[in-house]
């Protein structure tokens, strides 16, 4: 069982930059395919990006537009997403997901381990 823990996310205004790391526990880390949702306000939870367990593949959503990055410290057990030139839209719950089969996929029935939420506000 893997159990994994957010950290960062708060307020931050639009333009600016943010980073979330997600700690894991359990399990092979470094067998692990990692990524990132989130969840708009009145919005299903979408996928944001996913690294694969090699760490050589990223996958990001259309809407990224080049402005996040996702890595992975297998050493530190985590995964992080640098999240720059933030806009409104971003506002939303972040979660951090694992992946047994350690691919990085964007179908959340694809991930078998969740993180709880990390609220994140992009103000005007």
């Amino acid at each position: 069982q893997v159990q994994l823990v957010a950290s960062g996310g708060c307020l931050v205004q639009a333009g600016g930059s943010l980073r979330l790391s997600c700690a894991a526990s359990g399990g092979t880390f470094s067998n692990l395919g990692l990524a990132w949702f989130r969840r708009a306000p009145g919005s299903e939870r979408e996928f944001v990006a996913s690294i694969m367990w090699t760490g050589g593949m990223t996958f990001y959503a259309d809407f990224v537009q080049g402005r996040f990055n996702i890595s992975r410290d297998n050493s530190k057990k985590t995964v992080d997403l640098q999240m720059n030139n933030l806009k409104e839209g971003d506002t939303a719950v972040y979660f951090c997901a694992a992946a047994r089969s350690g691919l990085a996929r964007q179908k959340e029935y694809r991930y078998d381990y969740w993180g709880e939420g990390k609220q994140v506000n992009v103000s005007a």
